[in-house]
């Protein structure tokens, strides 16, 4: 039979285990709401929004885009903040999609880098930004 002493000891690591479960978990959560009410404000209060990563080659190629069109995108880096890997959890949770860039136009989501080149070769990103739309022939 265990020893008193081992009974205490297990009850005291189950305690412990069930104690640090739960901070990590609401710690999770509210770091999730913080990241939310981050992309929220930011996409709010840019015309245009980009959550991005520095080093990505389909990140650059969405940015291309809006510097083709003068535009100046607010930017997140994901890489270079210590909240990052949040935010891009959030991200996944508010639009289903993890990857980058995700790319926002006066509140509305465009999508990834394909979607906003196709947006751009549609014209219908130079209408959501109110820009005189150009003919492929313009081009």
């Amino acid at each position: 039979m265990a020893s008193s002493k081992t009974v205490l000891s297990v009850i005291a690591a189950t305690v412990l285990l069930t104690s640090l479960l739960w901070k990590l978990t609401s710690s999770s959560s509210s770091s999730s709401a913080e990241s939310i009410d981050f992309i929220k404000k930011t996409i709010s209060s840019n015309k245009i929004a980009i959550f991005s990563k520095s080093y990505c080659p389909y990140c650059r190629r969405a940015k291309a885009v809006f510097k083709e069109l003068k535009q100046v995108p607010y930017v997140v880096e994901l890489d270079e903040r210590a909240d990052g890997p949040n935010i891009q959890d959030a991200l996944s949770e508010l639009i289903g999609r993890r990857t980058v860039p995700q790319v926002f136009v006066n509140g509305k989501y465009i999508g990834g880098s394909d979607d906003t080149v196709a947006a751009y070769e549609s014209g219908e990103l130079a209408k959501l930004l109110g820009l005189e739309v150009r003919h492929k022939d313009d081009l």
